[in-house]
């Protein structure tokens, strides 16, 4: 399980590894280009369920930890799939990962 630390205050975001990695090329893609946007994610059943939302900005330091010591292979598809939901009205939000197509399995 791995972690997004948001803001000076370290608010901490737990999420897979996998999921994670994923979610960092969007996000850095974005802040890359000087694009806010929100980031929304269903909260465990630990953390009391429910939704939470936050603002991402180029101004909002961001910390990605990761608990394995090995990168994941990515899958293009779900890149893509990420990247043209956080580019909508409803930012970014956690989809399901589609199966492995051509061009998956990139490095990351």
């Amino acid at each position: 399980m791995g972690t997004l630390y948001y803001g000076d205050s370290r608010f901490a975001i737990h999420i897979d590894d996998r999921t994670l990695a994923h979610l960092a090329v969007v996000i850095v893609n974005k802040l890359r280009r000087g694009e806010s946007f929100t980031f929304s994610w269903t909260k465990s059943r630990s953390e009391g369920h429910g939704r939470s939302t936050i603002w991402v900005s180029p101004s909002f330091p961001l910390h990605f930890e990761f608990d394995g010591n090995k990168s994941p292979s990515l899958n293009r598809r779900w890149l893509e799939e990420l990247a043209l939901v956080a580019g909508g009205g409803g930012g970014l939000v956690i989809v399901d990962e589609p199966p492995d197509g051509p061009g998956s399995g990139l490095p990351i």
